[in-house]
């Protein structure tokens, strides 16, 4: 499932492409993924809107529209699920198979792709209201962050997870911030000292910060052309390597050696996920 760093790029690249685009009709061929909102609701609003912003809110993508003879702005909400996509075609172009919503703006299109139809495309958007604060803000302070984990008995990967502590840190970055901060993922979250919440806080942030610089964790393809490969999104940011997976330094990296210390990296289950970590530089 992509995680904070590809929905940040992802939003960066989409921004500018449709900002100002007004949408003159509107296409659903998979209406689950409007849900709540109905087809005829989801039509009748978006129809004559105009985009304002686009912007990123934990693995939410939550755009900003302009509605003919309606003072206050709409907002959409958007997620990618475990497959979706995100991206504008030519008017003419064929869409692919799983195109779930299309968006007509007369020259180009906005399409929605979601092979395993999970994604969100609604005019709900509660989802984002229960989220915590965004890792990379000035609201996700060391205080905030020690007096939730102090609440928890849980392993301190599994809670991490939980979009309610920290909007938008995942599976991948989550085991990448305990391996950077040293902090075995079995440790019941409210057993870290203040200075190893100090440590964990900052790891998290430059994980996040160095993968959103890099591009991606896999290739992006933002205009869903090509071959497909069997991984999740979108392509990479310019200038970046084609495979930031080389770069993690512990995540997927079960049986081969630590960067660090050489100990074999081991692989364990959490919460139904893989965590992988080193029993020496991660030691309880």
């Amino acid at each position: 499932m992509p995680e904070l760093p590809e929905v940040e790029v992802l939003a960066r690249h989409l921004a500018p492409l449709i900002r100002g685009k007004t949408i003159r009709d509107v296409t659903v061929r998979r209406e689950r993924v409007l849900r709540p909102t109905s087809l005829r609701e989801l039509g009748l609003k978006l129809t004559g809107a105009k985009f304002l912003q686009l912007r990123r809110r934990g693995k939410y993508l939550l755009f900003t529209l302009r509605v003919p003879k309606q003072k206050a702005p709409l907002r959409l909400l958007g997620h990618l699920g475990m497959t979706g996509k995100m991206y504008l075609l030519a008017a003419d172009a064929p869409l692919p198979k799983h195109a779930a919503v299309v968006l007509g703006f007369g020259k180009t299109k906005f399409v929605f792709e979601d092979t395993r139809y999970f994604g969100r495309f609604t005019l709900d958007t509660s989802a984002v209201e229960k989220l915590g604060p965004e890792p990379l803000e000035k609201e996700f302070t060391v205080a905030v962050f020690a007096a939730a984990l102090k609440k928890s008995s849980q392993a301190i990967k599994v809670k991490l997870l939980d979009q309610e502590l920290v909007a938008g840190v995942g599976n991948i970055y989550a085991s990448e911030a305990l391996f950077r901060a040293g902090i075995s993922p079995k440790r019941p979250a409210r057993t870290l000292k203040l200075g190893e919440v100090k440590r964990l806080r900052q790891s998290i942030r430059a994980v996040l910060a160095e993968a959103i610089r890099c591009g991606s964790t896999v290739p992006l393809n933002f205009m869903g052309i090509g071959e497909r490969d069997g991984l999740f999104y979108f392509g990479s940011a310019v200038g970046a390597p084609d495979f930031y997976t080389e770069r993690l330094r512990i995540y997927d990296r079960a049986g081969k050696p630590c960067s660090k210390c050489g100990v074999v990296v081991r692989r364990i289950v959490q919460a139904a996920r893989s965590t992988f970590y080193c029993p020496k530089c991660q030691s309880r």
